[in-house]
């Protein structure tokens, strides 16, 4: 993942006012922190910050040039205004080139399952993203789920997964990621009572009885 350059300023001012004036100019307040570095205020441009996370989101290494000097770091925390939905703040976690780090990493379907198509069955994905452990620059964009040979019944599980070469996870290796299920039976709709009536039923039989 190639890394992205963001100029961030220092010296804005704190406070829930200030920050409301900073986004209303088009920049994001944001807090720089990380290997023992006090936590310092910084703002960047709020288009810029888009553009620098178009493609891979949270996981885009980023090198944040603040005042000269570059830092190398991941966007973390973001808060979004409940409305607009726009980035109202973030954090940018300071991180070396040679530390393992964790991210959160989509976890995407590939291939066809034939069989269970055939079958007329459901591909069901109970697993959506995947936290794994790597460097910065080896997160990967996606991890892929091929369910070209599933079958129903069968299932895609954590241990199934080819994860890219120094890329690690710690969650369980049995945790079901895809699970094929036959498709459910149509119900057959009752009919209605009456129309199932037989001559000589209960109701004839009781005439039957009076006239005798």
């Amino acid at each position: 993942m190639a890394e992205v350059t963001l100029v961030a300023e220092i010296g804005r001012t704190t406070g829930s006012s200030a920050s409301r004036r900073l986004r209303h100019a088009g920049r994001i307040p944001a807090v720089l922190y990380g290997h023992g570095m006090d936590p310092l205020s910084v703002s960047v441009v709020g288009r810029d910050l888009r553009t620098a996370l178009s493609s891979h989101g949270l996981n885009q290494v980023l090198t944040l040039n603040v005042d000269g000097t570059t830092h190398l770091v991941l966007a973390r925390q973001l808060q979004r205004h409940p409305v607009r939905h726009t980035v109202s703040h973030l954090d940018f976690q300071v991180v070396r080139s040679d530390e393992i780090v964790s991210a959160e990493v989509p976890l995407v379907i590939v291939g066809t399952a034939t069989q269970v198509e055939q079958e007329r069955g459901l591909v069901e994905q109970t697993l959506t993203s995947l936290t794994v452990h790597c460097t910065p620059t080896e997160i990967p964009e996606e991890v892929q789920v091929d369910v070209a040979d599933l079958e129903i019944g069968g299932a895609v599980r954590v241990r199934d997964l080819k994860l890219p070469k120094g890329v690690t996870t710690d969650l369980d290796p049995e945790e079901v990621v895809v699970i094929a299920t036959a498709a459910r039976a149509e119900e057959v709709p009752e009919e209605e009572g009456a129309a199932g009536a037989e001559p000589g039923d209960a109701g004839e039989t009781g005439v039957a009885d009076e006239e005798g």
